[in-house]
């Protein structure tokens, strides 16, 4: 029989860093699915090119229910380069308002999405996903992306913890890699 401390050291989000770096352990109680126009369904740790994320990908949220609303945060923590992350943590996206059972586009765009676009080494990208006391909350949102901080936004903004995250790996395309 595997200890609960096999199993965690064995999760994704705790291999990658992204427990830790970004966000505290957490249960996930609604599984969420990411998918960029490509048809691509983003899988923890799973590296993307740039090239394929310039349009925002659909966010579905499967486990909720109708009376259910979530808020959607994406973040790049590796900011400017993943050995000196001064800026830690760049946001790319909020989206709140998503009910239950649906997609991010019956959602409310609160901060325009931002196509990752790693310079220095290898970014992780992260989604967050939060479940909202109610509809309609009113969030207080950052005055910049740079220094953005997602424990911050949810203390904040009374979000409680994660109810999901999914995290994908960037880096920046040579010529030879866009082909």
């Amino acid at each position: 029989m595997m200890s609960s401390r096999m199993r965690m050291v064995q999760d994704p989000l705790v291999v990658g860093k992204v427990v830790g770096d970004v966000i505290d352990a957490f249960c996930c109680c609604v599984k969420m699915s990411v998918t960029y126009r490509s048809s691509t369904e983003v899988c923890n740790g799973q590296e993307l090119l740039p090239s394929s994320l310039t349009y925002m990908p659909r966010v579905h949220v499967h486990g909720g229910d109708l009376k259910s609303f979530f808020t959607l945060v994406m973040i790049d923590p590796d900011v400017p380069g993943p050995s000196d992350p001064y800026l830690r943590e760049h946001l790319h996206w909020i989206v709140n308002d998503i009910p239950g059972t649906t997609d991010n586009t019956f959602g409310r765009e609160v901060v325009q999405y931002e196509t990752p676009k790693p310079k220095i080494g290898i970014h992780r990208y992260v989604f967050v996903l939060y479940k909202q006391k109610h509809r309609d909350m009113i969030f207080t949102l950052p005055t910049s992306r740079d220094g953005f901080r997602t424990r911050d936004f949810a203390d904040l903004n009374s979000l409680g913890e994660p109810v999901a995250a999914l995290y994908f790996n960037a880096q920046r395309e040579t010529a030879a890699r866009k082909r």
